[in-house]
């Protein structure tokens, strides 16, 4: 049995210990001045595998390791008794590490990209391990569905995230962020592309109204929600918007976009927390609402905007981490208690844990000695800067944060107690624990973070920042600020059943008409329509070749009408030697329509071979004979094959099929489908002759390229290259149905 744990253990103790590598390796990079590293990736596509070190990259990229440090620790302790819990086996958890340690390596790499396509490349990882993380408890249906919709609504910010790069590549020809910023002027372009990138950032990061994916994807494992769901993944979308900030700032229909959406996140992720009685449920909530504070200090802009969010962002994530090991390590406890109507009192019982998550809360709702009171230092000076709306706004948000985290952290320590609780393994406890320690520490030593958030603010802001933080003991307008806030929020807490009541009657409306109600609404008709479209196309062969022909034929047709058509169609000189060419063309039309009159299979074979060699006639009159013979060999073999299947067949099943009358409906149809269809092709064949022969043509440049591609030659090239890069897709492509023959034998289980 020793044996057995030990061998369960491992992936456990190799993601700790990449975990505190990572970090380890990144803080003395950074300490020793950041780092960077450009390489050629696809020299002909412009794109570079370019990452740095910067303020921005270095900011993420440690909260992503350190807090993912205390997150693999916690999860060590948990895992075993959550795959108990479910009745699955100790070998499950390998996939759980391995997709925990991508996470993080994906962070890392979008934190220090410098190239949108590598931001792109990254985004998605992170997106494709978070799905799957998600729906770790797959025999779940509510994990099942909560992982799909987390990676519809962040697989749609990507194609908009690769929509602005390529909006961008199109008008400025690089990926590359540093020279995009030399080159972008404000303009319409930048606006569309700085709108897509912006869209992108807030559907990760949950804000509204795509924000309702979140508290779904609270389902997953509570190491799950602890790292990705406030430190790393939605900390991806703000991350994206510091990283883009020199393209967003320049349009300020962008920037007032951030600013409604910040606080319009800001206030229903608040108000609807105050009706959560899941705990869960509640810090999802209080994410949105929390990253809702980031995206408003970018929308207002400026220095103090962009230093106060990477302040925001550190002080958040350390402290909501905590919290969400606290939900789970209070579950563990209690043997299952989830939800605030379950418990209390539990202060007695876990008195450490109460105070570690005692710290995390004063920490987000800025209670002075720790790290969070100069988050809201920062945040209130920004907000002065831009009036008075600006400031109204910034105290209510605080308001509601102190009201609905004092519910969360009162109604599970204070009060009467329901439920026993038993003491807690030092490995769930102590990740909190330390979690809990460094917001304190940070409340007196606040500098580390300040140079941290003000490195990231230069970042953004291609310039100076100053982050600098202290205390001040006087009337200063933000320790009002802070004074009015606390006021609003203990007037909501005495209050409570009617700020309740109402923040109900908020969750109820959107639950008939919010954007949820809204994708799934969307997700059913967009299935039932593929359901109709599948039956339709699979219903005989003539069905499967139109469901490709029509559309296909569709878009030409609208190529066709888009086209300035000016001198695309002309009429050559006649001359005597083409009578010959001319011959083989009209015995191929005339020879083609033919093909329509035949009933017996014999003379429809032979008149389909006469168009075979008809055609080989007009190859050989083009001066191409190794085509034409070729042409001559393999119309020969097929009317031999032909003739051969024929013979096998039973006459008078040949008489039948030929006796058969044509369907009413297809007497017109048909005819009407090949004369539309003939007169697309011959419009289509009228304009590419027309067109004059290039006066360069890509034959040089493929000439020229041989040498890169490592070939003496360009047949060369194509056939080692471009077919070895297809054959690598066909086994992609196999591999990948492999592995779901292996899910099916296996009953679903690839692990």
């Amino acid at each position: 049995m020793p044996t057995t744990l030990n061998r369960h253990a491992v992936p456990a103790l190799a993601a700790i210990l990449l975990g505190a590598s990572g970090f380890a390796v990144l803080l003395a990079l950074w300490l020793a001045g950041g780092g960077e590293v450009d390489v050629p990736w696809a020299p002909s596509l412009d794109l570079r595998l370019h990452f740095r070190l910067d303020g921005l990259g270095a900011l993420y990229s440690l909260l992503a390791t350190g807090v993912g440090l205390a997150v693999f620790a916690y999860a060590a302790g948990y895992l075993p008794r959550h795959l108990a819990a479910h009745g699955r086996s100790p070998a499950q958890a390998r996939p759980f590490w391995g997709l925990l340690v991508l996470f993080m390596g994906s962070m890392v790499g979008l934190a220090t990209a410098q190239d949108l396509i590598l931001v792109f490349v990254f985004w998605d990882l992170t997106a494709i391990s978070s799905y799957f993380l998600i729906a770790y408890d797959r025999e779940e249906r509510d994990s099942r569905w909560a992982a799909l919709m987390a990676l519809i609504v962040t697989g749609v910010s990507a194609v908009l995230l690769l929509i602005g790069a390529l909006v961008l590549y199109a008008e400025h020809g690089t990926f590359s962020l540093p020279e995009l910023f030399d080159r972008v002027e404000a303009g319409g372009t930048l606006t569309l592309a700085a709108g897509l990138l912006a869209l992108a950032a807030l559907a990760k990061s949950a804000q509204v109204p795509m924000h309702f994916w979140l508290p779904r994807a609270m389902t997953a494992p509570t190491p799950v929600s602890a790292y990705l769901h406030s430190a790393a993944m939605v900390a991806a979308g703000v991350l994206l918007i510091g990283r883009t900030y020199p393209l967003i700032e320049r349009s300020d229909l962008v920037l007032d976009g951030l600013v409604v959406i910040g606080l319009s996140s800001v206030a229903l992720g608040g108000v609807l927390a105050l009706t959560r009685d899941d705990m869960k449920q509640l810090l999802a909530y209080s994410t949105l609402s929390q990253y809702g504070y980031v995206v408003f200090m970018y929308g207002l802009g400026g220095e103090k905007g962009a230093v106060a969010a990477g302040f925001y962002v550190v002080a958040h994530a350390i402290s909501k981490s905590a919290l969400f090991l606290t939900a789970g390590a209070v579950t563990e406890a209690t043997g299952g208690a989830k939800r605030l109507s379950e418990l209390g009192g539990l202060a007695r019982e876990l008195p450490l844990l109460a105070a570690a998550s005692a710290a995390a809360v004063a920490t987000i709702v800025a209670v002075p000695l720790t790290l969070g009171f100069f988050a809201d230092e920062l945040f209130f000076k920004a907000a002065l800067e831009h009036g008075p709306a600006a400031v109204a706004a910034a105290v209510g948000a605080a308001g509601l944060t102190v009201a609905y985290l004092l519910r969360f952290w009162a109604g599970i320590f204070l009060g009467p107690r329901p439920c026993e609780a038993r003491s807690l393994s030092a490995v769930l406890l102590g990740p909190v624990v330390v979690l809990g320690a460094v917001v304190l520490v940070g409340g007196v030593w606040a500098s580390p973070v300040s140079g941290l958030a003000a490195a990231a603010g230069e970042s953004s802001l291609r310039t100076g920042a100053d982050a600098s933080v202290a205390y001040h003991l006087d009337a200063r307008p933000e320790n009002l600020m802070a004074l009015a806030a606390f006021a609003i929020g203990g007037l909501l807490l005495a209050a409570q059943t009617r700020a309740e009541r109402w923040a109900g009657v908020v969750a109820q409306l959107g639950s008939r008409a919010g954007p949820e109600r809204l994708y799934g609404a969307g997700l059913r008709r967009l299935n039932a329509m593929s359901d109709r479209v599948h039956a339709l196309e699979v219903r005989d062969m003539r069905t499967r070749v139109s469901a490709v022909l029509v559309p296909a034929g569709a878009l030409v047709v609208l190529a066709l009408v888009a086209t300035p058509t000016s001198g695309a169609f002309t009429v050559g000189a006649f001359e005597a030697r083409d009578a010959g060419l001319m011959l083989m063309l009209v015995l191929a039309a005339v020879t083609a329509v033919a093909t329509t009159v035949p009933r017996r299979h014999l003379t429809l074979a032979l008149v389909l071979s006469t168009l075979g060699y008809a055609l080989a006639g007009v190859y050989a009159f083009f001066d191409a004979p190794d085509v034409a013979l070729v042409a001559v060999v393999v119309e020969t073999l097929l009317v031999l094959l032909v003739l051969g299947v024929l013979a096998l067949v039973p006459s008078a099943v040949l008489r039948r099929e030929a006796s058969l009358p044509t369907p009413a409906k297809r007497r017109w149809r048909d005819p009407l489908i090949g004369v539309v269809s003939g007169a697309l092709v011959a419009a289509l064949t009228w304009a590419t002759l027309s067109r004059p022969s290039p006066a360069r043509t890509v034959s040089a440049e493929h000439v020229r390229l041989a040498d890169q591609a490592h070939a003496k030659d360009v047949v060369t090239a194509i056939l080692a290259d471009f077919r070895g890069l297809d054959t690598l897709g066909e086994v992609t492509v196999v591999a990948v149905a492999l592995a779901g023959v292996l899910a099916l034998l296996r009953g679903g289980r690839m692990w």
